[in-house]
């Protein structure tokens, strides 16, 4: 199988252009636990997140920054010497050797820069070991001098992944170093990095310092703290030669695990985990941009690091435990995408076990008929405030099952299931509950955004939609008309039961949902005031959902509507220009985001519901559903070079925000592209 690659073109002869490309333009590297390493392609830190190692821990510490940044230097034959790397500051940026960077590529996933250097060209690759908190830097002379010497400084600040960059640790850093085996801590209950130099003399000179005022530009914009600390106790230095590379270890694995695997024979491992997954993959997607696209999905697929009483519990029956991070950075794992991205992220990439796995997992959870919203950051329990979750749950099964056949899991998890559907029928939290006089489905709790639409600062939650939302009733009704076929052969009674529910529940969505003034449905019937006319998204799942709740008749108006007013080359807008709450940018402090988040913003997971909807009313225009999703192709050189955002600006030119990576981004992406290539 031939590498797959993925080349960043920047600008190699406007100097002020290629930089601020450079620093816009960021890379993700992730281990299978959570953990990660990111940054940008100069290297230079603009988010609190960015770091070469986030370890992933057990509860309650989470994920923690444990190395920055790098400084390199390299020192010729002749004496003279090059640095490489440097920090922004609020007066602009103080960094070296941008110059000499003339490349940067992904292979398979993994991150290689190239430098062309007083006429040698060197070559640095990243690679994490898989389920372990380490990563190698590899570095290679291609061509020039016959050896060089290199010199690295790792800069850091021990910290919480999501914490400021201003915080300091209460303890001074410790430095020893016993052989070729070099380790940092602070304080008794923090994690401790393990450092270690491959190559030709490597070795470690004691030359403590602080870089401090560095300003993180990212920070500042979204009205953070931006400016932190960042120490080292010193520099290694190291032979790099034509026969010989040299590599730096960063872990915060134990000595044993370390020695047990060199940095070339994990780079080897890793590059041939990533082709196996790739020849699990539909035959399809095993080269070009579908290819990118599963090596992308990896990311999002994890072991959790920090819950062990789960993991306990699985291995005693024979399973694993494992979920689906939402997005990077910021995001743990969250049901609603979970489900969402369950079709793209494991059956579209053959990884059906894990697929699984994950249903089992979740299943364990049901609480009072509810799947988590999500796990906090460093907690093993789940928060339950999502009326959708749940709901989603049923399609994300209903497609494992189309994949794999596999009615094994579906009669084990058939009881959670029958609590849900229960649940909701007679009532749960969050005043989640089926209203008899209709059938349909309607919530909301004071304080509590439980849709997906789910912003909320302080106090104010920014759109509230509680009452009968037009998605949730769609859902809903998939939910009950699956549940119907499920348990047919077992439980005809009951079956019979669920029918009657979903015929009185695709009565009334049909009488009251449609705003014949529009010609399109409205996004919630019996709200707090009255019935929303609103022209969003949600309206679609009526129409792209396996059992389609809404009257055949209708779908083209609806299909035609969105169309025209909520679709751009990256997805849709998640509210129509023109409404007064109408925001074309997400921009600003945490208020000002949230209050655009789904007020016009565009999440490019929404494309999954457009292009399912279109296809099932022009089922002969698979080209035309394909070519929705170029915009969206070309954006995956943009932000996160080889992945995709969560969302973007409603307006040209359609920037990227938010996670620069996202799972229902990616799943949805791929799953579409599949769908729609001959």
């Amino acid at each position: 199988m031939t590498t797959v690659t993925r080349d960043f073109h920047f600008d190699r002869h406007d100097e002020k252009t290629k930089t601020r490309q450079l620093l816009e333009q960021e890379w993700l590297l992730t281990n299978g636990l959570g953990g990660y390493a990111s940054g940008t392609v100069c290297g230079a830190l603009t988010r609190r997140y960015h770091g070469l190692l986030i370890a992933a821990f057990p509860s309650p510490l989470g994920r923690m920054v444990m190395l920055n940044r790098l400084t390199e230097s390299i020192r010729f034959p002749d004496g003279s010497t090059v640095r490489f790397g440097g920090d922004q500051r609020e007066g602009g940026l103080d960094f070296e050797g941008i110059e000499y960077l003339t490349g940067f590529r992904l292979e398979d996933g993994l991150p290689v820069w190239r430098y062309e250097v007083m006429g040698s060209v060197i070559e640095k690759q990243l690679v994490m070991v898989h389920k372990q908190n380490t990563l190698h830097l590899i570095y290679r002379l291609i061509s020039g001098e016959q050896k060089l010497r290199l010199k690295l400084h790792p800069y850091l600040q021990f910290r919480p992944h999501d914490a400021s960059v201003d915080q300091v640790t209460d303890d001074p850093y410790m430095f020893t170093a016993v052989q070729n085996r070099y380790q940092i801590s602070t304080g008794s209950h923090a994690p401790q990095l393990r450092l270690v130099i491959n190559g030709g003399r490597g070795n470690f000179t004691l030359e403590e310092k602080q870089s401090t005022d560095i300003f993180y530009d990212v920070e500042n914009a979204r009205g953070y703290d931006a400016l932190g600390t960042l120490w080292t106790a010193g520099y290694f230095a190291v032979d790099l030669g034509m026969d010989q590379e040299a590599a730096l270890t960063a872990s915060t694995e134990t000595w044993e695990t370390l020695a047990a695997l060199p940095p070339e024979a994990a780079l080897a491992m890793e590059r041939e985990r990533r082709r196996l997954i790739l020849a699990a993959a539909d035959p399809r997607a095993r080269q070009g941009l579908a290819a990118e696209l599963v090596l992308a999905t990896d990311q999002f697929i994890i072991t959790p690091a920090g819950r062990h009483k789960d993991s306990v519990r699985a291995h005693a029956m024979g399973d694993e435990v494992c979920t689906v991070i939402a997005g990077y950075h910021w995001f743990t794992d969250w049901g609603r995408d979970t489900m969402i991205s369950l079709e793209g992220l494991t059956l579209a990439t053959g990884r059906h076990m894990e697929a699984g796995w994950i249903l089992r997992t979740f299943a364990h959870y049901v609480r009072n008929g509810l799947i988590p919203n999500l796990f906090p950051e460093g907690h093993n329990d789940g928060l339950y405030h999502t009326a959708d979750a749940s709901l989603w749950f049923f399609h994300a099964v209903n497609r494992y099952l189309q994949h794999t056949g596999d009615d094994a899991t579906l009669q084990l998890i058939l009881p959670q299931l029958r609590q849900i559907i229960d649940k909701h029928l007679s009532g749960t939290s969050f005043g989640i509950r089926v209203d008899p006089s209709d059938g349909l489905l309607t919530q909301g709790a004071e304080g509590y955004q439980l849709t997906w639409m789910d912003a909320k600062v302080g106090d104010w939650v920014v759109t509230p939609r509680r009452g009968k939302a037009v998605e949730l009733n769609a859902l809903w009704y998939n939910a009950l008309r699956l549940m119907q076929q499920w348990t047919g052969q077992n439980d005809p009674a009951y079956s019979r039961q669920l029918g009657s529910f979903a015929d009185q529940t695709c009565r009334s969505f049909n009488s009251r949902f449609w705003y014949p003034d529009g010609g399109y449905l409205y996004d919630l019937v019996d709200g707090e005031l009255g019935d929303d006319a609103a022209c969003r998204p949600n309206q679609l799942f009526a129409i792209s959902l396996d059992h389609s709740v809404l009257e055949r008749d209708k779908w083209s108006a609806v299909l035609e509507t969105v169309r025209t007013r909520l679709l751009t080359p990256v997805g849709l807008r998640t509210l129509a220009p023109g409404h007064p709450d109408y925001k074309p940018t997400y921009h600003g402090d945490l208020r000002a985001r949230d209050a655009a988040y789904h007020q016009g913003t565009v999440w490019p997971w929404l494309i999954g519901t457009f292009v399912d909807s279109w296809l099932k009313l022009y089922p002969d225009q698979v080209q035309t559903a394909h070519s929705f999703l170029d915009g969206l192709a070309r954006q995956m050189n943009h932000q996160c070079i080889g992945s995709i955002s969560e969302i973007f600006d409603a307006e040209k030119p359609y920037h990227p925000k938010g996670c620069i990576a996202q799972a229902w981004s990616v799943a949805e992406m791929l799953r579409c592209w599949l769908k729609t290539s001959p």
